[in-house]
């Protein structure tokens, strides 16, 4: 695993920093590569172990009193150094004198050995004066630490107020802490990423999924972690993002190979914290959505007479309300319920509602009394279809519009309820052929066929096949009777007298506009009506 470069580092000093700060006095008899590791604290101790005292990353200071006489051996040195190692003891700075006038051999080999940092501290430099030393370069480091830590807070919330909050809150995020970031909903479902240019994207979404789940089941503030052998992610770390009221209504995963600085860990919280808020607003309310009502309620033709500035600003009402920008396209959206109309008891309708808002990140969403009505601005893809469908409901999924063809996207919408609500079938309004045969659906023309021919379907098919194609030549030729008989190859009486049968059998009045259009809608739908019929 590389470590990072010094100067890249947050918080805390590191060894290479403060012995670039002291006098050039100070010798480096070893170099045991802990350079890059940060240095807690600096403290002088005559022990003959100090370890039980020492927290870890110390720069551990001696004038030799505990290598004094028996302590002095080869075999007592050499236990002393192994506990400061295994304490994970910084360096140790030997002071000259008062009690040794040089840095006795077997305290550098037994440094080398266990490869222990050892410097020889002059007696011209007091203790003091290092400690004193550090004290300072740490208040400094800490200043700057703060100063960062200010200005990436302005970033964070500048992210929150531009038009995609989520994805710009990650960008920031991954720019000051070495991290992969994965936003996900409650859902599942991928919200944004981020990941710094060059560094690792992340691990796929199945390996996450343990993880994922345990984010979404548990409660309460908490981090779920778990490592893979991957760049970027031998530590991985998850936190949820929470209502309120302790729902889960996402999670926040990020992945790094180093452990990340206080510091770092400080942008990671204020990042969780801004997520939850934003995440909180999405499916529990803002200002934008009562903003943009009010103004709809109160100047409704302001959308075709407003200026520019009053319509560019319920553009960015909406946008904040779906979770979009201004130019992004949007859709309306119909759900029905098809296995059980009624609302469930208690809270249901509130627990719906967030449901749709939820799942179709948006804060416009009606509840009616066929279901609901949401305007959002996902794509609505096969997916997402089937999370809805296996909750017993159909959708009609509007064609994309902007805000001035909100209105008219919601009338396509609602012109195929009726067929979804019949068929017990999702439609789509760019997938729907615009004709009264195409709007009408399948379900409902094979019974509208079955109703008006069912006297010439019940006959023997040679007998009924040459009237139905009698009746759709004539229809089909306006009821010319020379236009029909050219196109059918009989005789034009032969004709007038197959009509004629098919007015008594259908008594029907063939000569009336409306009857003609009914049965040459229906007829479109015979020949499927049929195969069914025969398999």
């Amino acid at each position: 695993m590389s470590l990072e470069p010094a100067a890249a580092r947050l918080s805390f000093v590191t060894l290479e920093q403060f012995l670039e700060q002291l006098p050039p006095e100070l010798k480096m008899l070893h170099d045991g590569g802990s350079g890059a590791e940060l240095l807690r604290w600096v403290e002088p101790s005559e022990l003959d172990d100090p370890t039980p005292y020492l927290p870890e990353g110390e720069f551990l200071l001696t004038a030799g009193l505990p290598f004094l006489g028996e302590g002095g051996s080869s075999t007592n040195v050499d236990a002393y150094v192994r506990r400061l190692v295994g304490a994970k003891v910084a360096a140790l700075g030997f002071g000259i004198r008062p009690y040794f006038d040089a840095v006795p051999r077997e305290l550098l080999e037994a440094c080398r050995r266990h490869n222990l940092t050892l410097l020889e501290v002059p007696e011209s430099i007091p203790f003091a004066a290092i400690g004193l030393e550090f004290s300072q370069l740490l208040e400094s480091d800490n200043a700057r630490v703060f100063r960062q830590l200010a200005d990436t807070n302005r970033q964070l919330m500048r992210a929150v107020l531009s038009p995609r909050p989520e994805h710009e809150l990650l960008a920031v995020l991954v720019r000051q802490a070495p991290v992969w970031a994965l936003l996900l909903g409650a859902d599942g479902r991928v919200r944004a990423r981020g990941h710094a240019a060059g560094g690792s994207t992340g691990v796929e979404l199945s390996l996450l999924a343990p993880m994922l789940e345990r984010l979404l089941s548990g409660s309460g503030p908490r981090v779920e972690m778990d490592g893979f052998d991957l760049p970027g992610s031998a530590r991985v770390f998850g936190h949820p993002l929470r209502s309120t009221k302790d729902a889960n209504l996402g999670a926040l995963i990020l992945g790094s190979d180093a452990p990340l600085t206080p510091a770092q860990n400080n942008v990671v919280q204020s990042a969780v914290g801004l997520l939850e808020l934003l995440v909180r607003q999405r499916t529990s309310g803002s200002l934008a959505p009562s903003q943009l009502a009010t103004a709809m309620l109160l100047h409704p033709e302001s959308l075709s007479s407003g200026g520019t500035r009053h319509v560019n600003g319920l553009k960015d009402l909406l946008a904040q309300s779906l979770s979009s920008t201004r130019s992004a396209p949007m859709r309306v959206v119909q759900g029905i319920k098809v296995d059980a109309p009624d609302w469930p008891a208690g809270d249901g309708p509130v627990r719906e509602l967030l449901q749709w808002r939820r799942m179709f990140d948006t804060k416009l969403v009606e509840i009616t009394d066929y279901g609901f009505t949401a305007v959002t601005r996902l794509k609505v893809d096969d997916a997402l279809l089937a999370d809805v469908e296996k909750l017993g409901w159909r959708l009609v999924i509007g064609d994309p519009t902007e805000l001035a063809g909100l209105a008219a996207a919601y009338q396509r919408a609602t012109s195929l309820r009726a067929r979804v609500q019949s068929s017990g079938r999702s439609a789509r309004v760019d997938e729907v052929t615009w004709s009264v045969a195409g709007l009408l659906g399948r379900e409902a023309g094979t019974m509208l066929a079955q109703r008006l021919l069912q006297p010439v379907l019940a006959l023997e098919p040679e007998r009924r096949d040459p009237l139905l194609g009698v009746l759709r030549g004539w229809l089909g030729e306006n009821g010319s009777w020379d236009g029909s008989a050219k196109l059918l190859g009989l005789h034009r009486n032969s004709v007038r007298r197959q009509i004629g049968i098919l007015a008594e059998l259908l008594e029907m009045d063939l000569n009336q506009a409306q009857v003609r259009a009914e049965l040459w809608i229906a007829l479109q739908y015979t020949e499927e009506l049929l195969r069914a019929g025969e398999a």
